[in-house]
């Protein structure tokens, strides 16, 4: 969540209006994360977060918000996307049939009914703001939460008819590898096109391609889900809501698993899975849905899948940003560690 387009009080201010989400208190841009414009507004009827989003498009996002929307209405506690009045203020004009409006309203267009909205000539969305905060030293009761909420989101999506797939999958791999090859070392290339290479071998096989698919987050690091309360482990923290669905896509479950696998419960230092935390996490997840034989086969190949996705996707943020006036570039050398550790120790949940 880092700020690439400024969004002035005023501006802001209107748009809710636009959205009748209330007379803006307080907004503060978001630091975290690097993809999209981010902003906590505070207002009179509540806590919301504003997105403009600055890679996404005005066709790819309705697959996104609409997910959210679904999911919500399945009682999985994610954001709900705000949709606009039946009556909305238009570019130029007031409330319909009312005269006038702030300039600022030029700027933004909410259309009735609509999740997806336009602010500063970007698609744009307002969600609410889940209570609790992140938890990034869990515990194994934090992990078999997450993987318990995890498999209820799988299967609560089952049912979500749009389609598209993981824009940051197989192919986007292809597409990127080739280019951060020309930012690491020699040593680092053999390793990331050699695990490039097994990945496209193992897609070609017929035990991938029965792997159970469906709407998955694709993202859902420790600074993406809430909880509220703590001690003794976690055991008394609640999870209270999954957030940033803005990587999400369909693929396959096993996918998803193995990177909440690979963030959720390992060492951040070395990379290195700790059993009871993953132990926690799958034996969660399979009380809600069971994994089928293949998925425990592949398991280890989607760790180090998930591995080399998140090491290529950091070294093409690292090595070529995209200015923002807030921006916090993530280490990509954390997941090459952990890809390192998938290899020397690979995790089976039948262990």
């Amino acid at each position: 969540m880092a700020v690439y387009t400024e969004v002035s009080f005023d501006e802001a201010a209107t748009f809710l209006q636009t959205l009748e989400l209330g007379t803006l208190q307080a907004i503060k841009g978001c630091a975290g994360g690097i993809e999209n414009t981010n902003y906590f507004v505070d207002t009179d009827q509540g806590e919301f977060v504003l997105t403009l989003f600055e890679r996404l498009t005005f066709e790819q996002l309705p697959f996104y918000l609409h997910l959210m929307k679904h999911l919500a209405g399945r009682g999985i506690p994610v954001p709900d996307p705000q949709a606009a009045p039946s009556v909305a203020l238009v570019p130029g004009k007031g409330r319909k049939g009312a005269p006038g409006a702030e300039p600022a309203a030029q700027l933004a267009l909410a259309v009735p009914g609509e999740i997806l909205h336009s602010l500063k000539g970007k698609p744009a969305a307002v969600v609410n703001k889940l209570r609790g905060s992140s938890e990034l030293n869990p515990g194994a009761a934090h992990c078999a939460a997450v993987g318990d909420m995890l498999a209820r989101m799988h299967l609560a999506g089952l049912d979500f008819e749009m389609r598209q797939p993981n824009l940051r999958g197989l192919s986007w791999w292809n597409e990127t590898v080739p280019v951060v090859v020309a930012y690491i070392t020699p040593e680092q290339r053999r390793l990331i096109l050699g695990e490039l290479a097994y990945q496209n071998h193992i897609a070609a096989q017929s035990a991938y391609k029965t792997l159970p698919r469906g709407p998955v987050h694709a993202d859902l690091f420790r600074d993406n889900v809430m909880f509220e309360g703590s001690g003794d482990g976690g055991h008394s923290a609640i999870l209270t809501g999954f957030f940033d669905f803005y990587f999400a896509g369909v693929d396959t479950f096993l996918f998803d698993i193995a990177v909440c696998l690979n963030d959720w419960c390992i060492d951040r230092d070395t990379g290195r899975q700790e059993r009871e935390r993953a132990q926690a996490f799958v034996h969660a997840y399979q009380a809600v849905r069971p994994l089928t034989a293949q998925e425990h086969q592949l398991l280890p190949a989607m760790q180090r899948a998930g591995a080399l996705r998140f090491w290529t996707s950091r070294l093409w943020d690292y090595h070529l940003p995209r200015e923002a006036s807030v921006l916090q570039a993530h280490d990509p050398t954390h997941f090459e560690r952990v890809l390192r550790q998938c290899l020397d120790h690979p995790y089976s949940p039948q262990d």
